[in-house]
């Protein structure tokens, strides 16, 4: 019954939890940056065990991400309830380079956490991480950061607020600012809670990295003033290595029906603490030194409140804990998720996602029955028409394998398999032709900030017949196999080495510290094919296995 949370409970690719109560029900929504569909959903009733139930932004009439860079698109949803009815804020980025961000927010609302989910409210542009909040007078507010591009002044220059209209579905009233935020800086992902007649301003500071925290303050009225908590910040694991949690900001509350109450945040496990935190934490961290391949994941905390009606962390630091007391709730668990995908089911499972715009005619699961087909189209660098479907990697040790039948014409025709950070971080093992040789071969290429390179000389493959493509990640390293029909597997190419597929390694920046590269998300394991001279190339996947450990 009082079984403890294992952190993180949303392990892999799950950042900006957005956690929320509804009766005996429990969801957490996350980000999901330039994948598709926009908003995951996660589903529990224990707070320990998680299912993801599929997602909210599933049509392009409520999401177009065309062209969105990487690691723009959907940014820090916030999931509410209302009169019996579902409300998600969203931010479509639609562009993030230099001092200027197009970051547009929505609402839509659905009857059911599974939907149908609305058409989206426009609501403003003034900056991302938007949060609705339902005060107990019936009345709705929207908070959220405001952007400051011009030159000498902060970017993050405070958070906002304004009342929503339901009846005319629109943003009504004066905008108010009432929080600057703290000395950590870097002030945004607000959200508003009510209790005990206080209103308390959660946000998160110091930026998503090493140095992310949560920032608490109060006040008697909605527009302010804000007072900050004595026990500022909230958490924190800047100066801190418990369990290997890093980068642990970005959070949210939920009071359980017993008045218990949690804390979802975001944290990342650096690859170079994969199994034990160093005793000692560093004096200084780098981002040359600490990489999380994994993204930004979920964890959750215990919160205790304070004889003042402040809230603090159960456990009597700031520091995230790996192992958490739960909250008795009887056990949920749910099925697992088989290894195996056989791809005999009509529709793709909810681990599977396509970058910025939904699956078309270039893929499908019945023209071949028992198969994933994939028609070729523009080529991993693309940030429009890219033919590829993947799923997170969830874990540091981790394989996976499918067996691939494609008969490439020419050498700008290739199908295979990718591990994919972004356009410009990934490794990709493909079958395509090469006319030198007059054979079909096999190739692998890495792409590492946008430097090409390929590691192995190419293999000649039999002209006809399919072929077993495997991944294998081994903590700091990653190594791909191949094999003809069942015999043995492999390697190709050196162990790679799988911090190029980290936040850290792609955030790129310029002598001035000016981004001009963003790493906001996480490794996926991709099945792609291209076809980059137009001529029609399909490429048949019969199975796909994902298993960790």
């Amino acid at each position: 019954m009082n079984a403890s949370i294992h952190n993180p409970v949303l392990p892999g690719f799950h950042p900006d939890p957005s956690i929320l109560r509804v009766g005996a029900d429990y969801y957490i929504a996350t980000s999901t940056f330039e994948w598709w569909p926009g908003v995951r959903l996660h589903h529990s009733r224990d707070l320990r065990h998680w299912r993801p139930i599929g997602h909210a932004l599933t049509r392009t009439s409520q999401l177009e991400m065309r062209g969105n860079p990487d690691s723009g698109g959907i940014w820090a949803p916030c999931l509410s309830w209302r009169d019996g009815v579902f409300h998600l804020i969203y931010t479509n980025v639609r562009s993030l380079l230099g001092m200027h961000k197009d970051t547009h927010n929505y609402l839509v609302t659905a009857p059911s956490i599974e939907g149908p989910w609305s058409d989206p409210v426009y609501l403003n542009s003034s900056g991302f991480d938007p949060s609705l909040f339902h005060d107990d007078d019936g009345r709705s507010w929207l908070l959220g950061m405001q952007w400051d591009h011009r030159p000498g002044h902060h970017p993050f220059c405070g958070i906002l607020l304004q009342e929503y209209d339901h009846a005319q579905r629109r943003l009504a009233g004066p905008v108010h600012r009432i929080f600057l935020g703290s000395s950590l800086r870097v002030t945004e992902g607000p959200h508003l809670y009510k209790r005990d007649g206080w209103y308390f301003l959660v946000t998160a500071e110091g930026g998503t990295y090493y140095e992310h925290a949560v920032t608490v303050a109060r006040s008697r009225h909605i527009t302010g003033p804000y007072e900050p908590s004595p026990h500022h910040p909230l958490l924190t694991a800047r100066g801190a290595a418990p369990a290997g949690l890093q980068r642990a900001g970005h959070a949210s509350l939920v009071e359980t029906d017993d008045g218990q109450w949690y804390l979802a945040h975001l944290c990342g496990r650096p690859l170079e603490w994969r199994h034990d935190a160093p005793a000692e934490p560093p004096a200084h961290y780098s981002l040359d030194a600490l990489h999380c391949p994994l993204g930004r994941e979920t964890a959750l905390q215990k919160l205790a409140w304070d004889a003042d009606g402040w809230p603090r962390l159960a456990h009597g630091d700031n520091a995230p804990r790996r192992e958490v007391e739960g909250p008795g709730l009887p056990d949920a668990p749910w099925p697992p998720h088989a290894e195996l995908d056989d791809f005999d089911a009509p529709t793709l499972s909810p681990h599977w996602a396509t970058l910025r715009a939904p699956a078309g005619e270039w893929l499908s699961l019945d023209a071949r029955p028992g198969h994933l087909r994939l028609v070729g189209r523009e080529s991993l660098m693309s940030c429009f028409d890219q033919s590829l479907v993947a799923r997170r990697q969830q874990a540091f040790d981790c394989e996976a394998d499918t067996l691939l039948d494609f008969s490439p014409q020419d050498f700008q025709q290739m199908a295979g398999l990718a591990a994919y950070y972004n356009t410009r971080n990934h490794a990709y093992l493909h079958v395509t032709h090469d006319e030198a040789l007059d054979a079909r071969v096999l190739r692998l290429t890495v792409n590492d900030r946008g430097m090409a390179s390929e590691p192995a000389l190419p293999v000649v493959l039999p002209p006809q017949g399919p072929i077993g493509l495997r991944l294998r990640m081994n903590g700091p390293t990653m190594q791909f196999a191949w094999r003809a029909a069942e015999g043995e597997w492999r390697s190709i190419g050196p162990a790679l080495p799988t911090a190029m597929l980290s936040d850290e390694h792609a955030t790129e920046f310029r002598g001035d510290n000016v981004a001009q590269g963003f790493g906001f998300t996480g490794n996926f394991i991709a099945l792609a094919c291209q076809s980059l001279g137009g001529r029609p190339a399909v490429a048949d996947f019969d199975h796909f296995r994902y298993r960790e450990g």
